[in-house]
């Protein structure tokens, strides 16, 4: 009976060779910090943290709103290249 409850309480082993452990944790976190704007969305997010007013980081905000917005751009051009349609 101790062998049973040592094997209920071992944490599960085909969890920790999975390539998912070594993951963020959560999925759209890789995307940010692999996206040329991470230094505009780490900005923002330090300005709402000093100031604790939305207000006061429109600017940040807006910087990180047109770098989005031409990294999209750029993601429609090279999308549009690749396109067998276009």
């Amino acid at each position: 009976m101790a062998t049973t409850a040592k094997a209920a309480t071992a944490p599960p082993t085909h969890r920790a060779s999975s390539p998912a452990a070594a993951s963020p944790p959560y999925p759209s976190a890789a995307r940010i910090a692999d996206s040329d704007c991470f230094p505009q969305y780490t900005a923002s997010l330090k300005c709402l943290e000093a100031n604790q007013d939305k207000s006061k980081c429109q600017q940040q905000f807006d910087d990180y709103k047109e770098c989005k917005k031409r990294e999209r751009e750029a993601r429609l051009e090279r999308n549009k290249s690749r396109s067998l349609f276009g």
